[in-house]
């Protein structure tokens, strides 16, 4: 690779002015959409209790969801879409209001696309323990005051087992296909596996069936992050000023995430040695490397839209991942997927490398491309089936035509 020297790097502005006066003003305590805020498009569904995999029960949960295009007469066209670790229901559609982020797939679902809403009717609910709607840490427990520490830790079996209330409650039989990247392909695995008699089709993007000791490593650094943060308070910090929540903690936290959702080549190529404006990080007048300014924007914008407890809870559920958990095995688990399955892995995936889905195409034996998944070539790490929209939807495509 052409690496630039100090000599030669030159100013840049990978983080434009627009994007810091974004930032102006202290961060919230919690970037959760809490009750009275705009609801946006999301509608509301409650499930009622919900029995833990631990044992215990949460009650009074409910779903926040999204739909798209229409629900044929017979109900044989509804499509579950289910998001990664920081996705919520907004797949499509602008921010505003109620809704920080626009939607997050834009590029493949909606009219013509992929996920043809001329044809499919999307349904996307955010996860359980989730801060965009969803009962989470940040919604009010039936004593009236937030769950904030008080919230139970979730597995992905927890949520999927709300994902099932959830479709019972909107009145979907069947699902013509469930469909998930990354954690929402852990959950895949999990209907897959438990629920295949009201599945149709299954995609699992970028997820393994186990989550690894290298996995759960480096999730528990981003929980040490946030637990670090003398604002957070042991999850107690709801109703505080402006400012004063675990916002660096939180911030550094999705920093470290990012550093695996994209592959050294996109950062290498990307950035290079610049550095952000006119400052020599070198010269020691306060400059900074492009590279350091990106990382910071992201996990600041974030601190704006998600919820510290309820990044833990998650990241919790994540490292609770093991399709064998009380079953035979992961290869008796999988060998249940009977059903046509879209495997799909990304060249450049540090998180959730292709040996990942490799394993998982071996044992399924619905998979529409035999003992192999399908691997995309892609520099954007495992960040790639959320931005690689024609090659990730070429498969949904032959998933869903089969």
């Amino acid at each position: 690779m052409d690496w630039q020297t100090p000599e030669d790097a030159v100013p840049s502005t990978f983080v434009t002015e627009a994007d810091q006066r974004a930032l102006l003003g202290k961060p919230p305590a919690t970037g959760a959409w809490r009750e009275g805020d705009p609801a946006a498009d999301r509608l509301f569904v409650d499930v009622g209790t919900i029995a833990l995999e631990r044992g215990d029960e949460l009650p009074g949960v409910r779903i926040a969801y999204e739909t798209f295009g229409t629900l044929s007469p017979s109900g044989d066209n509804a499509v579950l879409v289910l998001h990664a670790l920081t996705g919520d229901a907004h797949l499509v559609g602008s921010p505003g209001p109620g809704q920080p982020t626009g939607g997050w797939w834009g590029g493949m679902v909606g009219p013509g696309l992929a996920i043809d809403t001329d044809r499919w009717f999307v349904v996307a609910p955010n996860i359980l323990g989730g801060c965009q709607g969803s009962t989470g840490p940040a919604s009010l427990a039936p004593d009236r005051r937030e769950w904030a520490s008080r919230f139970p830790l979730l597995t992905i079996r927890d949520q999927v087992a709300a994902q099932l209330a959830f479709t019972d409650r909107i009145g979907i039989a069947r699902w013509a296909a469930v469909i998930g990247g990354s954690m929402g392909g852990m959950h895949v695995l999990e209907w897959g596996v438990e629920h295949t008699d009201r599945v149709e089709r299954l995609a699992v993007l970028a997820a393994p069936a186990i989550a690894s000791a290298d996995q759960i490593a480096l999730n528990s650094v981003q929980v040490e992050a946030i637990g670090m943060d003398p604002r957070f308070r042991g999850g107690e910090y709801y109703g505080v000023p402006d400012g004063e929540g675990p916002h660096r903690g939180l911030a550094l936290a999705r920093r470290m995430a990012l550093l695996n959702y994209r592959s050294p080549t996109e950062l290498n190529e990307r950035f290079r040695r610049s550095w952000q404006s006119g400052l020599d990080p070198l010269a020691g007048t306060g400059g900074r490397f492009a590279v350091e300014s990106y990382l910071d924007f992201h996990g600041n914008k974030f601190t704006r839209r998600f919820d510290a407890n309820s990044y833990l809870r998650l990241v919790g559920a994540m490292s609770s991942h093991d399709i064998a958990r009380g079953r035979e095995s992961a290869q008796a688990a999988l060998s249940r997927i009977d059903i046509p399955s879209l495997i799909l892995g990304i060249d450049s995936d540090r998180l959730f490398p292709v040996e990942d889905q490799r394993f998982i195409a071996e044992h399924v034996p619905g998979n529409i491309d035999g003992d192999e998944p399908v691997v995309i070539s892609s520099d954007f790490g495992h960040d790639g089936f959320l931005i690689e929209n024609e090659l990730v939807g070429r498969e949904i495509s032959r998933l869903l035509a089969v």
